[in-house]
């Protein structure tokens, strides 16, 4: 039997009210039914309601047809075939499910096939008000389309779920607080799903624990909404950044909490429009900040653009079903947890980025306070730390260190009659220069102004002399060139040792009284401390 979703195999109409059973049967109330368009049944009262389908065409018994009713949900149906003494019943959840079939459809296999003119009367309790299609398919098809359906939720589902757990991971193993709300919002996402698509059942005492009950399903749906709101909020900095447009989500989120205290006392589908309704404004909230975003240079806002956009516009064309505006095509039944799926997919990745983003600049911020930007040498608090540590290593070794203080002679002087432009090149040269007749394992470091720190780990005195002296020379060998002209440039350099028991305070004391002493000898020159008083003598190189 050759089938389409286009099909118009019957004539539906919709009797207002639930009356008894035997009384639809007998044609008592045929002149009652209204006639709907389509080929959906679509209810938005909570009460059971009769509906009639008359078939339009003869259905061969040899076809193996099976009347089928496409995304249930939680409702459940009772098909009544007239001379029938009972009906059959059909729901996704509980004794009256067929686990022989996907959570696709509910599936009545009508082993007689159907003559034109043909009626099939439908009891109809509707928890979810979403339309249900109506058609009739071969047992082959029932099954092809099943294998669809399966993959796809199952890709939907998965994808949900390894998302929340990969968040989770990335909360726990990096602290940050966006990454809960993602975590959150899939997984209660995914929770959704599987409570209102019916794979629920593959919990048996959980399907019965919860059973037909839509306040499930809804408050899963809140909290996706709430926690999505805040996560978003959070991603996009709008409380700094578009403060007015966070007043009107926390307004938002404020209806959803009290929609989910309701939810709690009471199952009207009142509670579950607003809360469509609440999810309109918040997409568009969102779709909003992302432009704005876009238009600030956020970077978080083009993700969030790509990911929200189709979001909006299935929100959109779903609350316009349920309002009665118009009936969507059944891909929208896929294309809503897919794209929440797709998005969430994306705003991972976007959150990623934004992580090492964040990384990035946290490095450029650390990089800035550890190295001196000018002259590349470590900053004075860096090389101070990284001095203690050093001195702490070679006590507790019994190793030698020494330090070599030096600055440049007569540097005011270049910057009074040169300009602080001249000034700064004439350090980032000798920098250069002095850095690299060292180690690569020596410290080398800016003290303050022109003032530079070099230590020298596992060197005891007299070869740290040949060091400083290799330092000055590498400076008065050559003048320097600086905007095609040459000036002359020599140091004035202290070094002293480590001594045993000494503190570093100590320490550097007596490498700056060593400068001090190469100063007023005449500068140009390296002097080493070789007491361990403060008064001793300077030897000179």
């Amino acid at each position: 039997m050759a089938t389409s979703v286009s099909a118009q195999h019957f004539d539906v109409a919709r009797l207002d009210g639930d009356p008894l059973p035997v009384q639809v049967l007998a044609g008592e109330l045929d002149g009652e039914f209204a006639q709907v368009e389509g080929q959906s049944v679509f209810e938005t009262s909570s009460q059971p309601r009769w509906w009639r389908l008359t078939a339009r065409e003869a259905v061969a018994p040899a076809d193996a047809p099976n009347l089928v009713l496409r995304f249930p949900h939680l409702n459940q149906v009772e098909v009544w075939r007239p001379g029938e003494a009972m009906p059959v019943r059909r729901g996704l959840i509980g004794s009256v499910a067929d686990r022989t079939v996907s959570t696709r459809a509910l599936v009545v296999p009508l082993p007689q096939g159907l003559a034109t003119g043909e009626q099939i009367y439908l009891r109809v309790h509707m928890l979810s008000p979403s339309p249900m299609p109506v058609a009739i398919e071969s047992l082959t098809d029932v099954h092809r389309h099943d294998l669809s359906h399966v993959a796809l939720r199952t890709l939907v589902l998965g994808t949900l779920l390894v998302l929340a757990m990969l968040a989770f991971g990335f909360w726990i193993g990096i602290g940050e607080r966006s990454y809960v709300y993602l975590f959150m919002a899939m997984f209660a996402q995914a929770l959704y799903q599987a409570c209102i698509g019916g794979e629920l059942r593959i919990l048996p005492w959980l399907a019965d624990l919860i059973g037909y009950d839509p306040r499930v399903g809804r408050m899963f749906g809140m909290l996706t909404v709430l926690a999505s709101n805040s996560f978003l909020a959070f991603y996009l900095s709008l409380p700094e950044r578009q403060p007015r447009l966070m007043k009107v989500l926390h307004g938002c989120n404020a209806v959803l909490l009290i929609l989910m205290l309701a939810t709690v006392a009471s199952a009207a589908s009142a509670i579950a429009l607003t809360g469509n309704l609440v999810l309109l404004v918040s997409a568009a909230i969102m779709f909003v900040a992302s432009v704005v975003g876009c238009f600030q240079r956020q970077r978080e806002a083009y993700f969030m653009l790509l990911s929200w956009s189709p979001m909006v516009v299935l929100v959109i064309l779903r609350m316009g079903e349920l309002l009665g505006g118009w009936r969507n095509p059944e891909w929208l039944e896929y294309a809503l947890p897919i794209g929440f799926a797709l998005g969430g997919l994306v705003l991972t990745i976007g959150l990623t980025d934004h992580m090492h983003q964040l990384r990035r600049d946290r490095d450029h911020a650390s990089r800035l306070a550890t190295y001196d930007v000018l002259t590349g040498a470590l900053t004075r608090s860096a090389i101070e730390e990284r001095l203690e540590a050093l001195v702490e290593s070679a006590q507790r070794g019994r190793r030698p260190l020494s330090v070599v203080f030096f600055d440049v002679d007569h540097f005011k002087r270049i910057n009074d009659e040169h300009g602080h432009r001249i000034g700064d090149q004439t350090l980032r040269i000798i920098s250069l220069r002095t850095r690299n007749r060292l180690r690569t394992y020596d410290m080398f470091g800016r003290f303050g102004g022109d003032e530079i720190l070099v230590v020298l780990p596992d060197t005891q005195l007299r070869e740290a002399l040949g060091v400083a002296e290799n330092l000055r020379v590498s400076v008065n060998c050559r003048p320097l060139s600086i905007d095609g002209r040459l000036f002359p440039a020599t140091l004035s350099l202290g070094v002293a040792e480590l001594h045993h028991g000494e503190s570093v305070e100590k320490l550097l004391e007596r490498a700056d009284a060593a400068l001090y002493a190469s100063k007023e000898t005449g500068r140009d020159r390296v002097t080493g401390y070789t007491a361990s008083r403060l008064r001793a003598t300077a030897e000179t190189v």
